[in-house]
């Protein structure tokens, strides 16, 4: 929140000789909580806002092709590019902002010494960075010798007059929208303000709820709104509890908490078993997961057809609910693989764009209405991943037989699977599950050769023929 406000007035006020260039850090969503993500999105949106930087960029490309910004060396290609960008003397008075940077879970200490290496050298390029007092950052920054630091907790006078603003625009919009008499509308002002203790999402979930609720009962049931995000988050889980669908609210939250990016209402029907009732029907599908996703409160939010956890905070507490992962979190990954091993096993085939002519260049590929790919999307790119999340039990042994599930898929749909990377330009991705399997393939049959047959899945040429 902070530093959206700071971005536009930094938009607003900055003259034509200046640029502003940021990146939010978001640990639920794995396109962007890796240090490679950050410095990609920092050089798009630079070399936007002054074409002439495209040369470094260019400079890159020439040697290795759109691969070099994807593969395990992209961070040493971008943070090269990024180098050489700062000392281009064309570049413009330029603001970096990265956002969250505790949430950068991948390759943080690399980005924290980019950071720290780059601010001291171009006094002309101004950082701004946002992040939890977490040590090991304060640590890295603070060998920097020109810097300056605001702890929101040491300016509590500033932080809660930002939020009263906050509360008094979301009470407006309440009482338009409910059309709140006098009384109701300073009832909610009086809770929010008395209980946000400066948290801008306390006060966005509380007004979320608060639209559900009729103007007659509004009164009352600000009581049921605690304190606290933890609290608060209790309360919605109490809510869950007490519903018929209770059991499939738990299972949906807990694939939320569990895939690594946020997932389309489609890609949901391929990771979460659904009653028998509704399973085959694909309208009621839909409907009904809606609902439930509804029923689910303020832990998740919908923009167009994506459903994301709605904080990072909100994933933190469900993680240590046991009623969320029963069997663990383990099962919930185990899960995740088997059904988009059988979603990608029904849907994959060959030509599945019906390009007749599939050596066209990807740019040429025109994505059809309906997409055939749009419900596998997500299992295609990780499903090698969930199944290495799993603990190398009976059943993961079982499935990477070369006669279990996993072999069979690669025997009837290697090719196929490969075909639908390439169309969702991803297939990188495929290269890096390859090597993923490899490595797990090994871990578990090293554990339990003295128990189980060795007979396991022979990737030795997947690895090449998809590099090459």
């Amino acid at each position: 929140m902070l530093l959206c406000g700071i971005i536009d007035e930094l938009t607003k006020s900055a003259p034509e000789t200046h640029a502003v260039s940021f990146f939010f850090c978001q640990a639920t969503d794995v396109r962007i909580n890796h240090a490679t993500s950050v410095l990609r999105g920092l050089i798009s949106m630079m070399v936007d806002q002054q074409p002439i930087l495209i040369s470094h960029v260019r400079k890159q490309y020439d040697k290795a092709g759109k691969q070099v910004f994807e593969d395990v060396n992209a961070w040493e290609a971008l943070s090269e590019i990024l180098a050489s960008i700062l000392e281009d003397p064309l570049l413009r008075t330029t603001y970096l902002i990265i956002d969250a940077l505790d949430e950068c879970t991948m390759g943080l200490y690399r980005l924290l010494e980019f950071v720290a290496q780059k601010s001291s050298a171009y006094p002309h390029i101004k950082w701004i960075v946002s992040s939890r007092n977490w040590p090991t950052i304060e640590e890295t920054l603070d060998t920097l010798s020109q810097k300056t630091k605001l702890c929101l907790e040491l300016n509590e006078t500033s932080v809660a007059k930002a939020v009263a603003i906050f509360i008094n625009y979301k009470v407006q919009k309440l009482a338009e929208k409910k059309k709140y008499n006098n009384e109701n509308r300073d009832a909610v002002f009086q809770h929010l303000s008395s209980n946000a203790h400066g948290t801008f999402l306390w006060v966005a979930l509380v007004c979320k709820e608060l639209t559900h609720v009729s103007k007659r009962h509004v009164r009352k049931k600000l009581q049921d709104f605690p304190s606290g995000l933890d609290e608060l988050y209790k309360r919605m889980l109490n809510q869950i509890r007490g519903l018929d669908d209770a059991e499939l609210c738990k299972s949906l939250l807990g694939v939320m908490t569990t895939v690594y990016r946020p997932i389309t209402f489609d890609e949901l029907m391929s990771c979460i078993d659904l009653p028998e009732d509704i399973a085959h029907d694909y309208a009621e599908a839909y409907e009904s997961l809606e609902e439930i996703i509804g029923l689910c409160g303020s832990f998740l939010t919908i923009r167009g057809r994506t459903i994301s956890l709605v904080h990072q905070s909100a994933k933190d507490f469900l993680l240590q609910e046991a009623e969320i992962f029963p069997g663990g979190e383990d099962i919930v990954h185990y899960s995740i693989f088997s059904r988009s091993l059988r979603a990608m096993a029904r849907t994959l085939r060959r030509d599945i764009y019906s390009l007749v002519h599939p050596g066209c260049p990807i740019e040429q590929v025109n994505q059809p209405d309906p997409d055939p790919l749009a419900a596998i999307d997500y299992a295609c790119i990780y499903w090698v991943d969930h199944l290495c999340r799993c603990s190398p039990n009976k059943n993961a042994i079982g499935d990477l037989q070369d006669s279990g599930p996993v072999g069979i898929f690669f025997r009837n749909h290697y090719l196929h699977w490969l075909e639908a990377l390439s169309l969702s330009r991803n297939l990188s991705g495929g290269v890096a599950s390859i090597l993923k399997l490899e490595n797990l393939l090994q871990v578990c049959f090293y554990s339990y050769s003295s128990k189980h047959d060795s007979d396991n899945i022979p990737l030795d040429d997947t690895d090449e023929f998809t590099t090459y």
